[in-house]
């Protein structure tokens, strides 16, 4: 199997590996596609190859957008129904053109039981998704919008941030005002400021931290937490 640079793959054994490549097949999606509408997510589980794709869950009365996640390589998706069989009210958009493996969920949930190398990845991934639905709650609940765009630009830039690192690259601003639960203009608001005060350097798909000690002054009680 092609590694594709992903650590679960790299750690497979012979056997298992082989068991990848006999259920799993790659499907490929286009930028913009809304892919799971018809139920694929009751009968397959799906792990990003390459590729960004978006989780997000929308108020049809007033369209308002909140981005749960984005998935990138390596990630793993629906962690929930394959856990529970429960659907859940979350959409999914392509945000880049996209390879992802598609796995039938009962095998992944008989791998769950019977593969400790599966485990030992699964488990922890599930702990970290977890951490990141919590963090995020808390931000959105507690914290301004330029408080919590200054901290996503922090973790845009940290190696250590898996969810977040390089993730703006090549994001609109439209997007990344989903992440933040706001809309596009007030996040060009808040970026023409720190442009002004020379924070940043921000470009059409880029932004360029200029001043990481300022920005972590503006996040200082939201990295406490």
């Amino acid at each position: 199997m092609q590694h594709y640079g992903i650590e679960i793959f790299k750690d497979l054994e012979q056997s298992f590996e082989e068991q990848f490549l006999q259920y799993g097949k790659i499907v490929s999606f286009k930028k913009k596609e809304t892919p799971f509408l018809n139920g694929e997510l009751s009968k397959y589980f799906y792990i990003v190859l390459k590729g960004k794709i978006k989780s997000f869950q929308l108020n049809f009365e007033n369209a308002k957008e909140q981005t749960l996640f984005v998935y990138r390589a390596g990630d793993m998706f629906d962690t929930l129904i394959l856990l529970d069989g429960k659907a859940h009210d979350v959409l999914y958009e392509v945000l880049e053109s996209s390879e992802v493996l598609e796995l039938p969920i009962a095998k992944v949930r008989e791998w769950l039981k019977t593969n400790e190398k599966f485990n030992q990845h699964f488990f922890p991934y599930i702990a970290s998704q977890m951490r990141h639905a919590e963090e995020l709650a808390s931000d959105l609940s507690l914290y301004s919008t330029s408080e919590r765009l200054s901290k996503l630009l922090l973790q845009n830039i940290n190696p250590n941030d898996a969810h977040y690192y390089q993730l703006l690259q090549n994001l609109s601003k439209t997007e990344i005002a989903k992440l933040l639960g706001t809309v596009r203009n007030v996040v060009e608001r808040h970026l023409k400021e720190l442009e002004a005060e020379n924070v940043i350097e921000n470009q059409r798909k880029n932004i360029y931290v200029k001043d990481v000690k300022k920005l972590l002054e503006n996040t200082e009680q939201l990295l406490l937490n």
